[in-house]
């Protein structure tokens, strides 16, 4: 039930050591390991399954700026310009396209809520506008709803998750990374509070500098060395089209998203409608994450499922013995939910898809903070270690500046932005939980 994405090779052979080693090949390691390799500098990725296997290849695609947190805008900004060059850099087309994105709207709440979000566009100097009831008519034709009104961001854009970590991480090696898929990280060796190696279930890499980036993994890494990393997965549904009639290129409702891939098809997914599985994590950190959950209660829906047992915040063992839980997940792949009825309901609404089959369809986990933020730190106690998860839903439009900024911190170089507002230490000392934008 994986979405299609585009597979490259391992290196064959582990490094004994790295003067840094990267834990997840999703957006965010890749792009670490592409700007950590283009300074020089020796990196081995690491990743238990394939290079974009999980979230970075299940999401929209959409790279915004629009209707972001203030807390997210500088470093969305370095990530847009990012994007640009990449494709250029790199020289494989990774999917970016600056065409802007379209929402309409039926709810007068929601459309006050993007009204007032334009004195923050401001403040950042972001070009977007509120469209009228006959424009956003004209931007997004829908059966069944009336619209008050919408956005058009721009010089927004939309890149190709099948495309784009894999293709980064091929950027990565041609500039002298290596890249280990199949090779789980089973945990950190540290040495008086200091990093010292990663052991691999392929052997150990010595190394001072070690970069987690593994997504929905992070916290139940985090755990097995003592360090508390709030992180909650919540579990939405996704499709792809064959190629269909174009109806646009990024559209956003309160019922559904299409973004257009390079193809002619469609990912089509159920619009801020999520599901979060009780687990033995979740309740760890229950407390933690109740502001975030009053907040989007209508918005979200409780059930218990495999997840409970299985998975990174499952209650099955921790221990050292083979195969690990990393091992035993090399993917993790819900089954989707409900996707035959939400193609469907789409089909309703867009006449122009009725004729049109369903090519695929998958589940997802997307690992979110308290408060909706990403962390992008360094952990207090474990020198040489930093942390980039918790991305909260944000991580592939963002992926490019995270990554930097992770890549900045693990190389103890002047961060592209400052980083305080994505420290780890805001979610363990106590401090108010302000919960972001979705």
């Amino acid at each position: 039930m994986s979405p299609s994405i585009k597979h490259i090779p391992s290196d064959e052979n582990l490094p004994p050591s790295a003067d840094i080693v990267i834990i997840g090949g999703g957006i965010i390691g890749a792009t670490a390991a592409y700007f950590l390799a283009r300074r020089g500098l020796s990196i081995a990725l690491i990743e238990k399954g394939y290079v974009g296997c999980e979230q970075s290849s299940r999401n929209w695609g959409w790279c915004r700026q629009q209707n972001r947190d203030a807390r997210e805008l500088p470093i969305s900004g370095i990530a847009m310009r990012l994007w640009d060059e990449l494709t250029a850099e790199v020289g494989i087309d990774l999917g970016f396209r600056r065409c802007g994105l379209l929402y309409a709207t039926d709810d007068a709440k929601q459309l006050a809520q993007w009204e007032a979000w334009l004195d923050t566009a401001r403040q950042f100097g972001i070009n977007t506008r509120i469209l009228s009831p006959a424009e956003a008519t004209s931007a997004i034709p829908s059966v069944g709803r009336k619209w008050l009104g919408g956005v058009h961001s721009v010089d927004d854009g939309k890149a190709e998750p099948a495309l784009a970590a894999p293709g980064i991480a091929e950027g990565a090696r041609m500039r002298g990374a290596s890249i280990h898929q199949n090779c789980a990280a089973y945990g950190l060796d540290i040495t008086n509070g200091a990093v010292t190696g990663v052991i691999t279930e392929k052997g150990v890499i010595r190394t001072n500098a070690v970069l987690c980036a593994a997504g929905a993994w992070a916290s139940a890494f985090c755990r097995r060395h003592g360090i508390r990393f709030p992180q909650a997965s919540v579990r939405q549904t996704a499709l792809r089209t064959r190629p269909a009639p174009n109806l646009g290129e990024a559209l956003y409702t309160r019922d559904c998203t299409l973004t257009r891939r390079l193809d002619g098809s469609y990912t089509v997914a159920l619009s801020g409608k999520t599901r979060l599985e009780i687990t033995p994590q979740g309740i760890r950190y229950g407390r933690e994450f109740l502001p975030m959950f009053i907040k989007r209660l209508g918005a979200m829906e409780f059930g218990v499922g495999k997840s409970f047992i299985h998975g990174p915040e499952g209650s099955a063992g921790w221990g050292s013995d083979k195969p690990s839980a990393f091992e035993r997940n090399r993917v993790l792949d819900p089954a989707p939910r409900s996707a035959a009825a939400i193609f469907k309901q789409i089909k309703k609404r867009f006449p122009a898809l009725a004729n049109i089959e369903m090519a695929e369809s998958w589940g997802g986990y997307v690992d979110c903070t308290p408060d909706a933020v990403p962390v992008i730190s360094a952990v207090d106690g474990i020198s040489g270690f930093v942390l980039a998860a918790g991305c909260s839903g944000h991580g592939f439009g963002l992926g490019p500046g995270l990554g930097h900024l992770a890549a900045d911190l693990v190389a103890n170089d002047t961060p592209c932005v400052d980083p305080k507002p994505y420290s780890l230490s805001r979610l363990t000392d106590g401090s108010k939980v302000k919960v972001g934008a979705i």
